[in-house]
Parts: C-alpha cells; structure tokens; sequence
C-alpha cells in the first residue's frame, strides 16, 4: 500500500488542491491527513486562497481515500460539515515490521512521545517543519505543512511505501528518502 501523508492545511484552497494533484500524480492508495484542516489559527498568518468551505468541499470529494487525525484548530464544527472523520487523536498503521503512531502532534510529540518501541514511528505535524530523528526508543517524522511551511522549509508532503519514506515539495521534487528495514 502506497500512502500519502500530508498535514497543515489550514483553510488554503490552493494548497489543498495542489496536493490533491500530488495525491493523484503519486497514485497513492490512501492519504492520511495530520490535521488543521479548516482554520487557519491564531499564530499563523492566513495562507493563499484562504477558504475553509472549499476545502470541504475539495475534501469531502476524496472521502473514500482519507484518513485523518484532529489537530488543535480542529473542532466538532468541522466535523459537522465533513464527511469522514477527523476527531481521533491519533491512529496507528502497521507497515510491515514497524508501527506508525500517527497524531498531530499538540500533545504527543518529538519531546513528549507516547510509549514506544525502539523502531516505532511517531509521525506528527503541527511543527509545520518536516523532520526525520532516530531517538534510541523511537523514530520521529513529520511532513511538514501543506499551505504554512515554517523555518524556511518548503511547501510539502511525505510518501510512505514499502518502508521507504520520502519528503517532496509540491512540485514532487525528492527532498529527502529514509528506507528503514
């Protein structure tokens, strides 16, 4: 199974469309989302093409393919108006030999990890900064952010298959590759 995660979207139509070209372009079989859907939040400037109801609609169209976690600007609000769920704190995903605890990354993060074993995955967003750190006890990663990349790192996405990991931009230029056993 080829994933496609992607987190931080924050109400942006034109970045949220762009990933779903990325999305399609990659032929990925799901995308998992991180988080911050709709609202931009009030530590970030509004991103291009600022507009929440058609990310729901852009978002609600792919439904069968998503699967997605609550950030800290998500609220039962969105819930409401979305039709997939989004209010789990996290999810977990078996790839072969190591587990992908996957949340947003506001409680459970690199310096406040859940338990884990030495190869598990922590995979967050909310940084807006995407990241690959082997800590003894575990691995942590994060995409990055869709529409509000921060600490001058690009516009992206991660691809996970076949224990291969990578980071793109949005204009799918390999950023980086981490395979692990």
């Amino acid at each position: 199974m080829k994933w496609m995660v992607a987190s931080d979207i924050h109400g942006s139509a034109y970045y949220c469309e762009k990933m779903f070209e990325c999305f399609e372009e990659e032929r990925a079989d799901k995308l998992l989302l991180l988080g911050d859907l709709l609202y931009h939040g009030p530590r970030n400037d509004l991103p291009k093409d600022y507009n929440p109801k058609n990310v729901i609609t852009i978002l609600n169209a792919h439904k069968d393919k998503l699967l997605c976690v609550r950030g800290n600007c998500d609220t039962e609000v969105d819930q409401m108006v979305l039709e997939f769920p989004i209010m789990a704190e996290y999810c977990i995903l078996n790839i072969g030999a190591n587990i992908i605890y996957a949340t947003h990354g506001h409680h459970f993060n690199e310096d406040n990890p859940p338990l884990l074993q030495p190869q598990d995955i922590l995979l967050c967003g909310h940084t807006h900064v995407p990241k690959y750190a082997d800590h003894d006890s575990y691995i942590y990663m994060n995409p990055g952010s869709v529409a509000i990349p921060k600490e001058n790192s690009h516009h992206g996405y991660m691809i996970i298959e076949n224990n291969r990991f990578e980071w793109k931009d949005l204009s799918r230029q390999l950023i980086q590759r981490i395979q692990l056993s």
